[in-house]
């Protein structure tokens, strides 16, 4: 499995981790994907799965990278303290990752949110801030409240048919030492089974002849354009201990710029004015 470096940290997590929303697998298809290198698991306190998660994890949590997320209603000062402490009750260990604010609100301030996270890496209960579904102009905000830690990470969704993050959020990102998670990068399974997007079918067509001549899943090339750009991992999910082995599959090897351009050039990115 290969790795990146989280932000400007000189953390490194796979390329290829698991997201657990809706998560229904137990504990074997994530102990498999710990086997195979996919060690960064990503929950949140509103997935109801923080708790499989801490079951699954039990007696190899060192060597897990674990994420969560505070739920976007829970931002104002003490709300954030108490959803980490009980995420951690939840999850059945001493520290978090990664802890990110889920969706930005206007229930806080950024400044008192971002404060209470700051306090949660002074006393050890965390160990790295990230942020989730921020815009250019949440991050700038973010950025501009942090008074003694970076914001590592933003989990956005991304995958061949959803690129609306490249035109800004990407570059900006990038500039600024934030590593892009990248959730749903399979399109809810739809890249992966092969399903006919009815208007780009000549998507699916290329993505069905690059991996035939890779001998690889479309599954597998879909996400490895994913973490072929610099600074993005990609958080596939899935409850099966094969499908999760076959995610694993998509690191360790690199798409030609050539496939590349033909994958960009067959999936036309849309323009998103959510993401401005």
């Amino acid at each position: 499995m290969e790795s990146k470096r989280l932000g400007n940290t000189v953390e490194l997590i796979p390329e290829i981790g698991v997201g657990v929303w809706r998560y229904r697998g137990g504990d074997e298809p994530l102990r498999a994907a710990i086997e195979h290198g996919a060690v960064f698991i990503d929950t949140a306190e509103v997935y109801g799965t923080e708790e499989a998660v801490g079951q699954a994890i039990r007696g190899i949590r060192d060597r897990v990278f674990l994420a969560s997320k505070v739920s976007g209603q829970h931002l104002r000062h003490d709300d954030v303290i108490k959803a980490a402490e009980a995420s951690l009750q939840r999850l059945n260990t001493d520290r978090i990752d990664l802890y990110q604010i889920h969706w930005p609100t206007s229930v806080a301030p950024i400044q008192e949110t971002m404060a209470a996270m700051e306090t949660l890496v002074d006393r050890g209960l965390v160990r790295h801030i990230g942020v989730s579904n921020f815009s250019v102009a949440h991050m700038r905000t973010a950025l501009n409240a942090m008074t003694k830690y970076p914001i590592v990470a933003n989990q956005v969704l991304y995958s061949l048919h959803r690129r609306e993050i490249e035109a800004e959020l990407i570059p900006y990102c990038e500039a600024n030492n934030v590593t892009i998670i990248a959730y749903t990068p399979l399109d809810n399974g739809n890249l992966a089974r092969g399903s006919e997007y009815p208007t780009n079918p000549k998507g699916m067509a290329a993505l069905r002849l690059i991996a035939n001549r890779r001998g690889k899943t479309l599954g597998q090339v879909a996400l490895n354009w994913c973490t072929a750009h610099n600074g993005v991992v990609a958080i596939p999910k899935s409850d099966k201990v094969e499908r999760v082995i076959e995610n694993c599959g998509a690191s360790g090897w690199r798409l030609s710029s050539d496939e590349m351009r033909a994958l960009n050039d067959a999936f036309t990115r849309e323009p998103d004015e959510d993401w401005d």
